[in-house]
């Protein structure tokens, strides 16, 4: 599977990234007097105050959460991106400079960067989903095989995707299994198994990009 970035995507969220930084972010707040300053909290985050990190989000998470819906419109994703944020603000607070901006300029480079990296991932997800759910369900086996057929032909095919398949999470595991040695159709492992079929083909999804994977690091034994 090639790693290359799809040039549309890329001009996409270039464009996306020009959008979002001409449009106004609101402004940092202003302390009452004897209240920390945002340089004051950004200070203490790189000593490891974690009450400075708990102040700078009751401060703006606000305002870094607006910023991150505006990039990928999902309620739900924002609010888990928003804690990635603040953590990474937790992580990467050595890398601030006062003499370089201030804090909330920096919170915004770095929140818009970590949204926008995370509207590709999405989007490049629902490409290969698209491209999954428009080929019959069992599809999926033989384009494993097709990719890895010269690589495993003189060797035992059953004993390298054993090894594989041994090594995914037993929940894939398991659909895996029904789905490809006993025959079951993603509705059918649904049915028997009571999970819900969303969730059967995610987990399909999973196990079939892990083996992808697997095979073409073990191809390398062979």
């Amino acid at each position: 599977m090639s790693s290359a970035v799809d040039p549309s995507l890329h001009a996409a969220a270039s464009n996306l990234a020009v959008q979002t930084s001409a449009k106004p972010i609101a402004g940092a707040v202003e302390p009452e007097p004897g209240v920390p300053s945002d340089v004051d909290l950004m200070l203490g985050i790189q000593s490891g105050d974690a009450e400075a990190l708990s102040e700078l989000y009751d401060r703006y998470n606000g305002v870094v959460k607006a910023l991150i819906l505006r990039i990928i419109h999902d309620e739900t994703g924002a609010d888990d991106l928003l804690q990635e944020v603040f953590m990474e603000i937790w992580n990467q607070a050595k890398n601030f400079s006062a003499q370089k901006g201030k804090p909330l300029g920096w919170m915004v480079t770095l929140t818009r960067r970590r949204a926008i990296d995370a509207l590709r991932k999405r989007q490049a997800y629902a490409r290969a989903e698209g491209r999954l759910q428009a080929e019959p369900e069992q599809q999926p086996l033989a384009w494993v095989q097709n990719v890895t057929e010269n690589a495993i032909r003189a060797r035992d095919t059953r004993v390298l995707m054993a090894k594989v398949i041994n090594s995914l999470p037993e929940a894939q595991q398991r659909v895996i299994e029904l789905a490809f040695f006993q025959g079951m159709s993603q509705r059918e492992i649904a049915s028997n198994t009571n999970i819900p079929l969303g969730t059967v083909k995610t987990r399909l999804e999973l196990g079939l990009k892990k083996i992808y994977d697997g095979l073409r690091e073990l191809k390398d034994e062979l």
